[in-house]
């Protein structure tokens, strides 16, 4: 099994390209599974995930291709399904597979999807899913580990209100909604910006989808939908992540290929702590003169606008040597803070009470073994491992290989001592024992 060794101590100095946001492509990809011709996506990341997703479409009969002589490029067709079940073999692997559910609903009548997996931040349930496809005329049941439901004379518009927030809930009724008769009124749904990016992507082949960044989503149901090329947004969490790295080891870091506008908040905050970003021509420049410059803040994760969960692991990284103290409270998933116990292991001062962690900054963090539970929390470990003393091992990584595209390659062009240390050459690898969980997976 992979590692990631750092030295750390380096300063990031360069450039780094944003890849696609892979919480926008792989809902587009499901949303391929509605089109009645090709669809070229352009800018998707070459990610674990995305390969998962694919593997999926492929056992629904779709076919995925990569252009070979265009990088990110993948062209999908979608065809008559040899079978509307997503098994469990591939669907216990990333949770974003239950998005298949409201396309094959909506086109073929039937769905059949095993409870999803993916990592183990705690718990997403999917009666949000199961009620909104009631709301819709469907008939909706929980029968051995797999959602069943059917709908053999077609959805019906309705309204349905989401109880709590949920992004992947939005995204399944917009891809249920587009090819339900009649108007179906998403109320309470999610802003995030990859919602917006699949509503966009619906409507250029052929959906009525109004209201979109907004918590009112009102969608006219139309007969099919067409193909056609698409651009997939960037990623906003790439985005944050290398800040935090260009901040974290007192870099000067041009991200190109993204925006500021993608992070209003994250931006904000990482101003705050003292942190320089400036909107260019080519991206967005990201320096600090080195965690030690930076002050702690009091940050709650919330749904966007607010501070995104899925950077909370890397900020509290760097708030583990910024002067003062720091309270970050977790308000989305109960168990995202298990990357705490590893960060302890490099010197960092970090107390958990509930929902929140009160972060001491530390004059240095040590290099250490350490291991990653989930792909921020990986993340984060790598962020730390940068700016510690001395040599970090990064275990587990294959949770890294799910969100960020050749992340070692990019940190190293910019300065940093990083290397994979690869299972084909184990004499490289440290004498550490695995253990591997099935809900870390």
């Amino acid at each position: 099994m992979d590692k990631i060794r750092i030295q750390g101590g380096r300063r990031l100095e360069g450039r780094i390209q944003i890849e696609g946001a892979k919480n926008a492509a792989l809902p587009i990809m499901a949303a391929c599974l509605l089109a009645s011709q090709p669809v070229t996506l352009s800018n998707v990341p070459r990610l674990q995930d995305i390969e998962t997703m694919g593997r999926l479409l492929d056992h629904l009969g779709t076919q995925c291709t990569w252009e070979p002589e265009k990088p990110g490029v993948l062209s999908i067709q979608a065809h008559q399904p040899p079978t509307l079940t997503a098994p469990y073999d591939i669907v216990r692997k990333m949770r974003a597979s239950i998005l298949v559910l409201g396309p094959l609903l909506a086109r073929w009548g039937e769905a059949v999807v095993s409870l999803p997996g993916g990592c183990a931040i705690g718990t997403r349930p999917v009666d949000i899913h199961m009620r909104g496809l009631q709301a819709l005329g469907a008939e909706v049941c929980l029968e051995n580990g797999y959602i069943h439901a059917t709908a053999p004379r077609g959805l019906q518009g309705g309204v349905f209100t989401f109880p709590k927030i949920s992004v992947t809930g939005t995204e399944n009724l917009l891809l249920a909604a587009v090819l339900a008769r009649g108007e179906t009124q998403l109320l309470h749904a999610a802003r995030e910006p990859e919602v917006a990016d699949l509503a966009h992507f619906l409507n250029s082949l052929g959906a009525k989808i109004e209201g979109i960044g907004t918590d009112t989503l009102s969608i006219q149901g139309v007969g099919q939908l067409e193909g056609g090329p698409y651009s997939i947004m960037p990623d906003r969490i790439e985005t944050g992540t290398y800040a935090m790295a260009a901040a974290i080891t007192g870099g000067d870091v041009l991200l190109t290929h993204t925006s500021l506008a993608l992070l209003p908040s994250v931006s904000s905050v990482l101003a705050q702590a003292g942190v320089v970003l400036q909107e260019t021509p080519d991206g967005v420049r990201v320096s600090s003169d080195g965690p030690q410059s930076l002050r702690g803040l009091d940050i709650i994760t919330e749904p966007f606008p607010g501070f995104a969960t899925d950077l909370q692991a890397q900020l509290m990284a760097l708030f583990s040597l910024a002067s003062g103290a720091s309270l970050l409270t977790e308000t989305i998933f109960e168990n995202r803070f298990m990357h705490v116990a590893e960060l302890l292991r490099m010197g960092a001062d970090i107390t958990i009470q509930g929902h929140t962690a009160l972060i001491r900054g530390v004059p240095a963090l040590r290099g250490a073994p350490v291991m990653a539970t989930d792909l921020r929390a990986s993340v984060s470990l790598i962020l730390a491992g940068l700016a510690a003393e001395g040599e970090t091992v990064v275990g587990r990584i294959y949770h890294l290989d799910r969100g960020y595209q050749e992340l070692d390659k990019k940190l190293a062009a910019c300065g940093a001592q990083i290397e994979r240390l690869t299972a084909e050459n184990p004499s490289s690898l440290p004498e550490a024992e695995e253990i591997v969980s099935e809900l870390a997976l």
